[in-house]
């Protein structure tokens, strides 16, 4: 029997799935990712939010955008979106080094006394 309409407030909706994803991940994951795949502009939003949140990198927001990190610097100069260059802290300078040392095939540096 299909639903015509879902008469449930969006905030009601918005409340229960934190809780079903509790209790039932893989129907949440799928839901979640049938919404990204179908909506351009809702991956979109996510990841320029989370970019000017500063709660993932322009690297991450590419990737989850499924573009090379120098289309998207590109993209977000043309929108305007403010672009976060170098390290925000410390860890994230260590963190982006020790990716280049990988990349490079460079043993780990020693930490330091």
């Amino acid at each position: 029997m299909a639903v015509e309409s879902l008469s449930f407030p969006d905030e009601w909706l918005i409340e229960e799935l934190p809780r079903l994803y509790r209790e039932r991940p893989d129907l949440v994951h799928s839901l979640l990712r049938n919404l990204l795949n179908e909506s351009e502009e809702l991956r979109w939003s996510l990841a320029v939010r989370a970019y000017q949140a500063r709660r993932i990198n322009l690297g991450k927001a590419a990737e989850f955008l499924g573009l090379h990190e120098l289309e998207l610097k590109e993209r977000f100069l043309e929108l305007g979106i403010p672009l976060r260059l170098g390290a925000a802290d410390m860890a994230e300078a260590k963190a982006e080094v020790e990716a280049m040392r990988a990349w490079y095939g460079q043993a780990p540096e020693e930490p330091t006394r």
